[in-house]
């Protein structure tokens, strides 16, 4: 099922009148590669459109490399995440210590454009155009955003006591980090699983879940419209999403 949220679904494509290129973001797919064509058919794109996929594009779903064709088919502008970190750190430096049970799956699926595509990417896409920043993670405040390194802007999702950057397991108590980012730029981020984005003044978060039987979300930074669909199943468990979302 689809879901157009903050907009009107699209009229037929008959009676509609020339589209403006539109900016979209996508958050974390992991595998979910029906589902990520299925939105990417419901975004109905023209040429002209940008489409950034915010990271985490494999793991933990069945099929990594179909969603890796899938973005190399529709050239989309992915975004490191902290799942393609550590695979591509483990390659890199030889070090199968640093890989979880569940990449070991995905690295029989990946073929060498794949890790092409992976190496590729970048750790943040900026826009001066419009001034939306987008990120896998997110960023700690009150620094500078272009010099905080990628284990921060790949992993954090809360700050904790300290006024540090964590995951929300080590702080389950702590706020999200956006709680204190105050925009200038505007960030739209995935990494953190929720049943429903999580919209700040200076902020999205769009990761809905998809692997877990949630959703699979876009965001158009035009006109701030979210378009979604759902996930067919439940591929896999979260403690913090423990039922289908």
């Amino acid at each position: 099922m689809i879901y157009y949220l903050k907009g009107k679904q699209p009229n037929n494509p008959i009676q509609t009148p020339t589209k403006m290129p539109r900016t979209i973001a996508i958050g974390d797919i992991h595998g979910c590669a029906d589902e990520f064509k299925e939105l990417l058919n419901a975004l109905e794109l023209e040429p002209d459109d940008r489409v950034v996929q915010l990271g985490d594009l494999i793991n933990r779903g069945p099929d990594s490399h179909g969603v890796l064709e899938l973005a190399r088919e529709y050239k989309i502008e992915a975004i490191l995440g902290n799942h393609e970190l550590r695979l591509l750190r483990s390659r890199q430096q030889g070090r199968n210590s640093l890989l979880k049970s569940y990449d070991y799956p995905t690295i029989k699926q990946l073929t060498d454009e794949d890790w092409a595509y992976l190496e590729a990417l970048p750790k943040f896409k900026y826009g001066a155009s419009n001034d939306v920043l987008m990120v896998h993670g997110g960023f700690l405040p009150g620094q500078p955003w272009q010099s905080q390194d990628v284990d921060t802007i790949t992993k954090i999702q809360v700050i904790d006591k300290n006024g540090k950057a964590a995951k929300r397991s080590d702080a389950p108590n702590a706020r999200p980090w956006a709680d204190f980012w105050c925009g200038d730029p505007f960030v739209i981020y995935g990494h953190t699983p929720r049943p429903n984005v999580l919209e700040r003044p200076g902020s999205i978060g769009i990761d809905t879940g998809c692997v877990y039987g949630g959703h699979l979300t876009a965001y158009v930074t035009d006109d701030r419209s979210l378009v979604q669909v759902r996930a067919r199943k439940a591929y896999a468990h979260s403690s913090r999403l423990p039922d289908p979302v």
